[in-house]
């Protein structure tokens, strides 16, 4: 795709997440200088599933540069829900971790939504656990999943006031698609969650003033879905094949053919993905401020 055929207004998430992690190391230091808190992320790995042993790298390092503590915890494959769940409580109860976040997938031996509930609710950055995912749906204050919350600072910082707008989400899970929703409605946005056996998607696409794309199918949001000045939110990444051997990523939504139509997009790689670290990041100070009766980061 050459630039000349691209009208929509590229959203820089990598340049944003930079931007909020500096917000958020700045926000630390205060921390420490003022009340002796150093917010802390224990992140839990088990296994050696490669995509996760990336991300946990790039969480420990990005931790690190927020001048955050990092607890990492490596358990071996063949690790016991009973261990697991054990690991948990001690992480609960330890003063110095304000976050904690068990990587995903786990082992097939391991109940993950067992282990996700184990986890204090208070110290859940990941926003999967049902009390925090029943206060978000009900508008009490909670800890919300990253992904989504980087996909709203995005709209924001894109559009501005959200209020009003007709939002689409084509996509039900709990870790985006569900919370996503929820947010948008947060915003007086009027919000559709649509899905694969939704009727007539495309249609129903076409009526969107925010298009978020979060069904984990390659392109499948086509350009002819799009309502031409729509801002498209992509959270796809999907690996397909490429030149020769080589796989590239792509996202949920074809992107050179909306990128024509809308009138903002995310691209992919560099747009929703370097979000998720920032905002998991983001979750942890404000755990750690809550946890001591501090005033919450104004960070958005």
């Amino acid at each position: 795709m050459s630039e000349a055929s691209t009208e929509a207004r590229i959203i820089d998430g990598k340049a944003f997440a930079a931007s909020l992690r500096g917000r958020i190391g700045e926000q630390v230091a205060g921390l420490k200088t003022r009340h002796g808190l150093t917010p802390g992320l224990a992140v839990v790995l088990v296994g050696e599933d490669p995509a996760s042993q990336v991300y946990v790298r790039s969480k420990g390092k990005q931790t690190l540069e927020a001048g955050m503590a990092s607890f990492e915890h490596r358990l071996d494959a063949s690790t016991s829900q009973e261990t697991l769940l054990k690991l948990v409580a001690e992480l609960n109860a330890d003063p110095a971790v304000h976050g904690i976040l068990v990587q995903l997938p786990l082992p097939k031996q391991i109940d993950a939504e067992a282990v996700i509930n184990a986890i204090d609710p208070a110290k859940d950055v990941d926003g999967f656990h049902v009390i925090n995912a029943g206060r978000l749906a009900t508008g009490q204050k909670s800890l919300v999943p990253c992904t989504p919350l980087g996909c709203l600072l995005l709209l924001r910082d894109t559009l501005g006031s959200l209020s009003g707008l007709e939002a689409v989400v084509v996509g039900r899970s709990n870790i985006v698609g569900k919370p996503m929703a929820q947010l948008l409605l947060g915003d007086s946005c009027t919000v559709t969650i649509a899905h694969s056996r939704t009727k007539d998607l495309p249609a129903v696409c076409r009526r969107a003033d925010i298009l978020v794309a979060a069904v984990g199918r390659p392109e499948m949001i086509r350009g002819d879905w799009v309502k031409p000045g729509a801002t498209v939110i992509d959270v796809g990444i999907n690996r397909v094949p490429g030149e020769g051997d080589k796989t590239r990523l792509v996202g949920d939504v074809a992107y050179a053919e909306a990128a024509r139509v809308a009138g903002a997009i995310t691209p992919v790689p560099g747009g929703v993905g370097p979000m998720t670290i920032a905002c998991l990041l983001a979750n942890t100070l404000t755990a750690a401020c809550r946890s001591a009766g501090l005033p919450e980061p104004e960070l958005i």
